[in-house]
């Protein structure tokens, strides 16, 4: 991990050099959840292929380049489009933005995603804020030689999720009159979708949805010392005795449609967060 620092320092000043400010929160815009950028006064847009060591997303939906702006008045860097174990990349590569996020100044971290709900009162379109997860990826971002610059060799995960945020979604939710749930977001490798008995299993062991990201991206997070949110939209339901096959143009539809609940969210949450 000693080199990491090095590759961490090189994509950093690439930034810098087009955009002084240090932002606030970094953002993870998820499947059909980009739109949110869109509130974002840019100031600076960077293709991911022009930041060193910055992978490239090969992901639909995902359109590939860092936003950097004011969002309702907060300094924020966005990602548009992430990477996924499934794409071939390493856990390390998958994570390299948040650090990156971390070394211009970010304190908070907001990451969104799209899952598979496999809770029975969960339904397609609703938002559940990550209350804690499982991590079935086979791998780890950490593993390796630790840098103390970046993080302890053992970061705590009692809490990776901030539980003053967790509450502030909620509230945010009432208040808009839309559903919220808190719950347990379960990462697994992918691409595929699980079979009937994975589901079972899974709902079997506490997870309330499904999803092949964000884990990586929070220990990360949780390893650089920032306070983590995280919000995933219900696009397909996982209920092993009527499960249905997966149509990925559907799920991107439903994450759309939900876009506009987190939103308000974000901009919710972020208000708040930056004026305390």
């Amino acid at each position: 991990m000693q080199e990491l620092a090095a590759q961490i320092a090189q994509a950093t000043e690439v930034i810098q050099a087009h955009w002084g400010e240090r932002p606030f929160a970094g953002i993870v815009l998820g499947t059909g959840l980009g739109s949110v950028s869109g509130e974002i006064e840019s100031e600076l847009t960077l293709d991911y292929a022009s930041i060193p060591h910055f992978p490239q997303s090969t992901t639909v939906g995902h359109n590939g380049q860092l936003v950097c702006g004011l969002l309702r008045g907060v300094p924020v860097v966005a990602m548009e489009g992430r990477f996924h174990s499934y794409e071939g990349y390493s856990h390390r590569q998958i994570t390299f933005p948040i650090r990156v996020m971390r070394a211009l100044g970010a304190e908070l971290l907001i990451v969104s995603n799209a899952c598979g709900g496999m809770n029975p009162n969960y339904s397609l379109g609703d938002i559940m804020v990550i209350d804690d997860h499982i991590n079935l990826m086979n791998g780890n971002p950490l593993i390796g030689l630790n840098d103390d610059r970046l993080g302890p060799r053992f970061p705590d995960m009692s809490r990776p999720y901030d539980p003053v945020l967790i509450r502030r979604v909620l509230e945010i939710a009432r208040r808009e009159d839309f559903v919220a749930h808190k719950g347990v977001y379960a990462a697994v490798t992918g691409p595929n979708l699980e079979t009937r008995a994975e589901y079972r299993f899974l709902r079997a062991i506490g997870a309330d949805v499904v999803g092949m990201s964000t884990v990586p991206e929070v220990i990360v997070a949780v390893h650089g010392g920032m306070r983590v949110l995280g919000l995933s939209v219900i696009t397909d339901l996982c209920l092993p005795d009527a499960l249905k096959p997966a149509n990925i143009e559907e799920i991107i539809a439903t994450a759309n449609d939900a876009e506009p609940k987190l939103r308000k969210i974000v901009l919710g949450v972020l208000e708040q967060a930056a004026a305390e």
